[in-house]
């Protein structure tokens, strides 16, 4: 095929690529080491390059020919020949545990830099042309959290906005949402931005030793939105996982008979809006987009019905059979809460405040709390992306996997959120990844642009390929075949050439 000639960048990609290490295995997919792969665009050209993540976790791993760190869903153990005082030693030293740098799930961008994330503290910088893995940088030296989201946004000053969660800190739980700057002051130059860190504002738990486990977040112009679910971190359990000899996932239950609170932060004056907002209980992992209008927040992501989706991906159910024998027993459902937030304080108790045309209501109760139904906007869809010039902004489209009942991609898909009408992409045997929109430089409308996935087949005898699509229509423009293992990746970003520092620089 024929790729624009404007796409001059580099799409760089992120997951989890080695499984077995000597005669161990991970238990879980999201445990394996990070495996970073890019492809780059110049000149209608396409070049293929892939590197694992040196992170400390790696090498201690590939050193000791075993798994020695310990990931979410993989209990590490030290060796049994060690005497018994190191023994009784690293049982201690794991109760609050010292996390993983294995960041396998996203790419970040902070002002010129790039790193690698996953859910821990640790970030590691990349270099994003040769996939060099560079420093670790521990979030908790900046700020008090002990979590963060991989799902960070950017706001139009360059800021990289993101969450995390602060464990029993001075005898509080809370949610720390804070800020980091692109570039630090002149004088300061040889400084890291992390040391000009800013903590937005912090939003208490619910309760002290189960805060909800969160993925992303939502940004609109004036606020942040937060959900907390009652998918929740047993705290007590995971500081005895280790003692138990249990992985720390099995510290993570959903409470379906909770309710799921909303939370929003006024960005200008740091405070939350007092109303109580919420739902049903559900199990979010990804928020799509976020805006205002008309004195509502409206809100879409993807939601399930129970925490199915993580017991999937233990390796013991990822055989031949797997896509027979693993089937959702939640669908992910693109949801859109519509709130408001400006309404008439005297309204009857009962009354549905949403002033908007949509099947979503608010419902007002007795104690003043408002009771929030959401509009089904289409069923079977994740790791959606949009044009991020859109985000936080009224916008039309979604760009998405279909999953239907089972947990791996079969399509990838366009959604018209204002038309509900849907355009698909797939073949046989292939399996896309998370589609990223790039809109063209001289783009007027919203679809304006392409859409590249990564595809790995099924069939061992077809080579991998990148997919590039016409964002309007969904035809296919080109694809470039790699004559590699392709592994599945998780997320990632692409950096047009401009953001690309050459070597000298």
């Amino acid at each position: 095929g024929q790729l624009p000639t404007w796409l001059q960048g580099t799409l760089l990609r992120n997951g989890p690529g080695m499984h077995t290490i000597g005669d161990t295995k991970y238990n879980h997919w999201f445990d394996g080491l990070a495996l970073l792969h890019s492809f780059t665009f110049k000149n209608g050209e396409v070049c293929y390059r892939s590197k694992y993540l040196r992170s400390d976790t790696y090498n201690c791993n590939v050193e000791a020919n075993r798994i020695v760190v310990s990931e979410f869903g993989t209990m590490a153990y030290p060796d049994p020949c060690k005497n018994i005082f190191a023994k009784a030693f690293s049982y201690l030293s794991h109760t609050i545990p010292e996390f993983t740098d294995n960041c396998l799930i996203n790419i970040m961008k902070t002002g010129d830099d790039f790193y690698a994330t996953s859910e821990t503290n640790f970030i590691r910088k990349i270099n994003p042309q040769t996939l060099e893995t560079l420093e670790k940088i521990d979030y908790s030296k900046y700020v008090a959290i002990n979590l963060a989201t991989s799902h960070p946004h950017y706001d139009s000053a360059g800021n990289t906005l993101n969450m995390g969660t602060s464990i029993v800190d001075k005898g509080k739980t809370k949610y720390i949402l804070f800020k980091i700057p692109p570039s630090v002051p002149e004088k300061e130059k040889k400084k890291s931005c992390f040391k000009h860190l800013e903590v937005v504002c912090s939003i208490p738990s619910r309760s002290l030793l189960h805060p909800s486990y969160y993925h992303s977040f939502g940004i609109t112009e004036n606020y942040i939105v937060f959900i907390e679910q009652p998918f929740r971190l047993d705290i007590v359990k995971l500081a005895t996982a280790y003692i138990r000899g249990v992985n720390w996932a099995s510290c993570l239950a959903f409470h379906k008979e909770d309710k799921t609170w909303f939370h929003f932060v006024d960005k200008k004056t740091k405070k939350e809006v007092s109303t109580k907002f919420y739902t049903d209980a559900m199990v979010l992992f990804h928020h799509v987009n976020a805006y205002e209008e008309d004195g509502h927040i409206i809100f879409d992501l993807i939601a399930y019905t129970d925490n199915s989706l993580y017991d999937m991906f233990y390796l013991k159910n990822l055989n031949n059979d797997f896509e027979e024998n693993n089937k959702l027993t939640s669908t992910p459902t693109c949801k859109r809460f519509v709130v408001p937030l400006q309404y008439n304080k005297d309204a009857e108790v009962g009354s549905n405040l949403v002033t908007l045309p949509s099947t979503a209501t608010a419902v007002k109760e007795k104690d003043g709390s408002i009771y929030c139904q959401p509009e089904i906007l289409c069923e079977g869809i994740e790791l959606p992306r949009i044009n991020y010039d859109y985000n936080g902004k009224k916008y039309n489209y979604v760009f998405a996997t279909k999953v239907k009942w089972s947990p791996v991609p079969s399509k990838i898909v366009k959604f018209n959120i204002q038309t509900k009408e849907m355009l698909h992409w797939g073949e046989d045997h292939c399996w896309p990844s998370e589609p990223i929109f790039i809109p063209s430089p001289d783009a007027r409308e919203e679809d304006d642009g392409v859409v590249l996935t990564c595809v790995v087949m099924t069939d061992p005898k077809k080579g991998a390929f990148l997919l590039v699509l016409d964002a309007k229509t969904f035809k296919e423009l080109g694809r470039a075949t790699v004559n590699i293992e392709m592994h599945l990746d998780l997320h990632g970003m692409f950096i047009p050439e401009k953001d690309l520092k050459t070597e000298t620089e």
